[in-house]
């Protein structure tokens, strides 16, 4: 089953007067890349985050965001560092002796300068902290994985009709390569026919034959033509697997490679305008598919 590589997911979890809420969101990128944004004092369950992320996305740009609350007592340790204190009210005293000023040097002045009074992460919480964190993920991520499988179904059926025109234009060609020859034959019958002026000259019928041979052996697109029907066949297998839970992004996208090799091929032996520009069409259908599969997971 294929997935799209964007997505957005929210979740939240909440127990015992904490709260955390996560958002998910991704964009195409070639590998796997996650980074989370919270704050430093729960930074110790970041790498918990990117695991629980990484099980469930293989590739990927993915930013996660995690916001955690808590009016549980546990939690709200407030540390006094009164030598702080004392420095700063003793440079705001020398302050006013320098510049001889009057003002009031307040507890409410003082408890707001830096370091003074901080709020501490009591050590034995972080289990819980981050099993709630964990939980808000997993919640985050039912809903990431379920745009995700949305859009991946909307690419696989768009993909689908992609190949049905691709497969036509294969059929077209096989059609037409039969036709190349003959008309290659044709005319170099008469052209041998020409230069010898003697058109039922057993030399004539020996020459053509070779000339025929040649160039059956140098413009033939069969194998091309044979191998190129079999990528396009696995491909649609990869496509619509429903069962299968492994990712196909990197999968596809090698198949798209071979298929676009193989046309490039067909292209270079043809020797022949209408299988040119079936070929063109053809390269144009392989890049639109190459496009889709840019987004598959």
């Amino acid at each position: 089953m294929i997935k799209s590589m964007t997505g957005y997911g929210r979740g939240e979890a909440s127990s015992d007067g904490r709260a955390a809420s996560v958002e998910i969101k991704s964009v195409n990128h070639r590998y796997c890349e996650i980074s989370v944004r919270m704050s430093n004092r729960y930074i110790f369950a970041e790498d918990a985050v990117k695991q629980a992320v990484k099980r469930r996305a293989n590739r990927g740009k993915i930013d996660v965001s995690v916001v955690f609350t808590s009016t549980n007592e546990e939690d709200a340790i407030v540390s006094l560092n009164t030598a702080v204190a004392k420095q700063y009210f003793s440079g705001l005293r020398a302050l006013q002796k320098e510049f001889d000023t009057t003002g009031d040097i307040t507890i409410e002045l003082l408890s707001s300068m830096p370091d003074v009074l901080r709020q501490e992460r009591p050590q034995g919480n972080d289990e819980a902290i981050q099993a709630l964190i964990l939980a808000a993920t997993e919640n985050a991520l039912g809903s990431f994985e379920e745009m995700r499988a949305a859009e991946g179904r909307e690419l696989g059926e768009d993909i689908i009709k992609k190949l049905g025109s691709l497969d036509d234009i294969v059929k077209n060609i096989l059609l037409r390569a039969p036709e190349v020859k003959d008309l290659y034959t044709a005319r170099l019958k008469e052209r041998i026919a020409a230069l010898l002026d003697k058109p039922d000259d057993p030399l004539v019928e020996q020459r053509l034959a070779t000339e025929i041979a040649i160039f059956a052996d140098k413009s033939s697109i069969d194998e091309e033509l044979v191998r190129l029907a079999s990528h396009i066949e696995q491909f649609r297998k990869a496509v619509g697997n429903g069962d299968a839970n492994e990712p196909v992004g990197k999968k596809l996208d090698f198949i798209v490679q071979e298929m676009n090799r193989e046309a490039n091929t067909i292209g270079s032996k043809a020797n022949d305008l209408k299988i040119t520009d079936l070929v063109i069409e053809m390269k144009n259908s392989i890049e639109n598919i190459r496009e889709q599969v840019q987004n598959i997971a």
